[in-house]
């Protein structure tokens, strides 16, 4: 009687092997469990990816400026910087404006006046008379009577206009010499006045 053989793949003439079922499944089994595991996990992960994708979205949505604006932005950054500069500058200028010259600071600018006594003919026509009471200007028109008040002494006298002078530069006014003995500048020559238009 020939013995049955018994194959490698569990079978005895044809019929599986119990046992051989029994772990295939159970591979089956674990190889399932494994996935359903490995998917979960995967679930998982995505889910908290998803959830930080989302917040970088957001926060990018905050901060996402319209290309179309953003020439608007530069331009108003632009404007402000100039309106900046504009002001310091009209700071600037009016803080220079209001500061007070230097002669002002020491007092009121005084006139230096001269004397002459030598002359044939007036700037008006009239002949020179060094005993008169009169003067010469740059600028003041004929017949204008001026105060003159000598500034170290305080001593005054009231002159006409009708001559042109001086031309030494620093002198304003030339005086006659009579003029110049009632302030009492003749023996100094120059002197620094104090001139009132009276008429």
């Amino acid at each position: 009687m020939q013995a049955r053989r018994s194959s490698c793949s569990g079978r005895e003439g044809g019929t599986p092997n119990a046992a051989a079922i029994g772990t295939t499944k159970a591979l089956r089994l674990c190889m399932a469990a494994l996935a359903a595991a490995t998917l979960g996990a995967c679930a998982q992960t995505t889910g908290s990816n998803r959830s930080a994708a989302l917040a970088v979205h957001r926060q990018a949505v905050a901060n996402y400026e319209a290309p179309e604006t953003r020439p608007v932005r530069a331009r108003r950054i632009a404007w402000s910087m100039i309106h900046r500069r504009v002001a310091a500058k009209k700071r600037f200028h009016l803080a220079a404006t209001h500061k007070k010259p230097a002669a002002e600071k020491e007092g009121p600018r005084h006139s230096v006046a001269s004397f002459y006594s030598q002359g044939s003919q007036t700037a008006n026509g009239e002949k020179f008379d060094p005993g008169e009471l009169t003067a010469a200007h740059r600028t003041l028109p004929f017949g204008t009577r001026v105060r003159v008040t000598n500034v170290a002494t305080g001593q005054s006298v009231t002159v006409r206009i009708n001559d042109r002078g001086p031309f030494i530069a620093g002198r304003d006014v030339d005086l006659s010499q009579s003029a110049a003995e009632s302030l009492g500048i003749v023996h100094r020559g120059v002197a620094k006045v104090k001139l009132d238009v009276v008429d």
